[in-house]
C-alpha cells in the first residue's frame, strides 16, 4: 500500500513573503487621505463643511470618520476622502 505523504512544507511560500515583504514597504491597507483636526466647536464645522465643499461626497467619499468632544468645548475630528475623483 502507498504511504500518504504528509502535508507540504511552507518554507518556500515564507521566503517567498517575506521577500516580497522587503522589497514592497508596508502600505496603508485602504487609499483614503486623511486629517485629523482639533478646534472649537463653530471652526470645527466650518472645516467640515470646507471638506465636503472641496471634495463632494459624491465624488470623493468624503466623511468624518471619527470625532470627540474634549474639554472646554473643542473637537478632535478626522476627515476622510479619496485623493481622486474617477
Amino acid at each position: 500500500m502507498a504511504k500518504i505523504p504528509g502535508p507540504p512544507s511552507f518554507d518556500g511560500l515564507k521566503r517567498r513573503m517575506a521577500k516580497h515583504r522587503a522589497e514592497n514597504p508596508a502600505r496603508k491597507k485602504d487609499h483614503f487621505v486623511r486629517e485629523t483636526y482639533c478646534l472649537g466647536l463653530i471652526d470645527a464645522r466650518a472645516k467640515a463643511r470646507e471638506w465636503f465643499d472641496e471634495y463632494p461626497k459624491a465624488a470623493y467619499w468624503t466623511e468624518v470618520e471619527s470625532w470627540r468632544q474634549l474639554d472646554g468645548d473643542r473637537i478632535e475630528f478626522t476627515m476622510r476622502r479619496l485623493p481622486s475623483a474617477d
